[in-house]
Parts: C-alpha cells; sequence; structure tokens
C-alpha cells in the first residue's frame, strides 16, 4: 500500500498517538456548547496545532458524524496552477494509516482536471491527524486548490461525483486569513494595536463576510487584492460544494490571531466556519 508519509516536524502536531489523543480530548474540552452537529462543509485555519488546532478540531468536530469520507481542499499553489490530489492509497497519521478513497479521487478526476501533487505541504496534512482521530470509520481524499475561481467548480464536481458514487462526504477547505507584519512583507497600517485592529475588524472581517455569505468572487477579491487569505482555494472549494447542496450561508464557530497567543508585530488570521 502507498502512504504519503509525514513531512511536518512535531512542532506543528505531535508525534505519537498518546500526545495527539490527550491533545485532541483537550481541545474537545474547549468547543462551544452551542455547536453545531452535522455541517456538510466547512472552513479551517493551518497552522500549528498550539496556534489554530483547537479551532480546527471544533470545526471537524461539528461536521456529519456519519461522513464515510472527509475530503480536506488546501492550497499554496499559484492563480494559474491546477488543482492536484495525493495518489497515496493511505496518508501516514501518529494514529495510524488514514485510508484514501481512490474511489472518489477517479469520479473527481472524470468530472474536472486534476493533477498529481507530489509535493509536501502544511494545509493539509496538520488536519489529518483530526480527521483520523475524529472519523475513525472514515476515509479521506487530500486535495490542494489554487486561488482561482475554477476552484468553486471543484467543489461543485466533488458533489456529483459523491452523488454518482452513493459516497456521503463532507467537505473542508484549509484556508488561513490575514498574513500581516514585517515577517509577510505586509504592513499597510504599519504596527501595534492600529495594525491588529485592521486586521481583525476591516481585512478579515470582510473575507468572513463573504464566507459566510457563500460570495466566492467576494472572498477571491480580498484574498488577492486585499491579502485577507492565504490558500483561498481551499474555501472556495468548499463553498462551492456547500453552494452545491442547497446550502444558503455559513456560521462563524470561532475567530483568532496568532497575536492572541504570541504577541508580535508579525501575526496570522484564522477563522473556523461550518456550512450550514
Amino acid at each position: 500500500m502507498s502512504m504519503r508519509r509525514r513531512s511536518l516536524p512535531s512542532g506543528w502536531y505531535p508525534s505519537t498517538a498518546e500526545a495527539v489523543r490527550r491533545q485532541i480530548e483537550e481541545f474537545k474540552s474547549s468547543f462551544g456548547a452551542d455547536r453545531p452537529s452535522g455541517s456538510l462543509a466547512g472552513i479551517v485555519p493551518h497552522a500549528g496545532w498550539f496556534f489554530s488546532g483547537a479551532m480546527a478540531a471544533e470545526v471537524f468536530g461539528a461536521l456529519d458524524p456519519e461522513a464515510e469520507t472527509i475530503v480536506v481542499v488546501g492550497g499554496h499553489l499559484g492563480r494559474s496552477d491546477h488543482p492536484v490530489a495525493a495518489p497515496e492509497e493511505a496518508y501516514a497519521t501518529p494514529l495510524g494509516p488514514l485510508a484514501a478513497d481512490l474511489q472518489l479521487r477517479e469520479a473527481l478526476g472524470s468530472k474536472h482536471a486534476l493533477g498529481e501533487d507530489d509535493q509536501p505541504d502544511n494545509t493539509v496534512e496538520v488536519q489529518l491527524p483530526l480527521v483520523r482521530y475524529l472519523f475513525p470509520a472514515s476515509r479521506a481524499l487530500a486535495l490542494r486548490a489554487p486561488p482561482h475561481p475554477d476552484s468553486g467548480a471543484l467543489g461543485e464536481a466533488l458533489e456529483r461525483a459523491a452523488a454518482e458514487l452513493g459516497r456521503r462526504i463532507v467537505v473542508v477547505g484549509s484556508t488561513d486569513l490575514t498574513h500581516y507584519g514585517p515577517n509577510y512583507g505586509f504592513t499597510p497600517h504599519g504596527t501595534g494595536p492600529r495594525a491588529l485592529r485592521w486586521v481583525r475588524e476591516e481585512n478579515d472581517a470582510a473575507i468572513i463576510r463573504a464566507f459566510l455569505a457563500l460570495e466566492p468572487a467576494a472572498a477571491l477579491e480580498a484574498a488577492t487584492l486585499s491579502r485577507a487569505a492565504c490558500s483561498a482555494g481551499g474555501a472556495l472549494a468548499a463553498m462551492g460544494f456547500a453552494r452545491a447542496r442547497g446550502v444558503a450561508g455559513g456560521r462563524l464557530l470561532r475567530y483568532a490571531t496568532s497575536h492572541d497567543l504570541h504577541p508580535d508585530d508579525s501575526f496570522v488570521g484564522y477563522a473556523g466556519i461550518v456550512f450550514p
């Protein structure tokens, strides 16, 4: 069986099964009391677990518990790139292998052009132990999508492929928000409290509104012109799937920045969103 091996060091997520279980149970203790259940799609951040693991876990925990396949769509592709799919039969996690849904990958490939993903990337990998723990009986499909309008069509193609197979799936887009500060070469409002307020109340708020309203054009404009998202293709794919399933809007479960845990002039925004 071909296996996609771990590429991230232990600082991103724990290296042992015991540590992964303990960390996720700790995350679960912080879930909101009014958290929804049975959601069809979501958007999660993809920083290390210290910064955004609890938020990502809460989104995964709100998804359809009967889902047979969890599709995770990451990014870190250029606007002109095509979507790519991991070719392996399984993905390695500290909890053991996570089987890939090869049938869904094949069905999707017949409906939307897919390249082969042969590059290590954190946007999907950091989510896989969460999938393995929270959905122990499910398979997964690892994709990455570019910040391009066609990524919404990828989500729609996922809906058609799943329907063709009679497969119950959920789709999660792995997308961070504004990367602000000297480390990212992006300081339009200087540094300090004024910059943090602009990111929270204006730049991140604008793209979150577009996500919640399922407005892909507005989300992509904010991502590209205002640098309000990293790997927006993942979010666009999740939105496209949600729209194809008849969802009218999303719900924000959490918002935070890395500054909340590690104050610095350079920081990143995160949002946890579910549909519906």
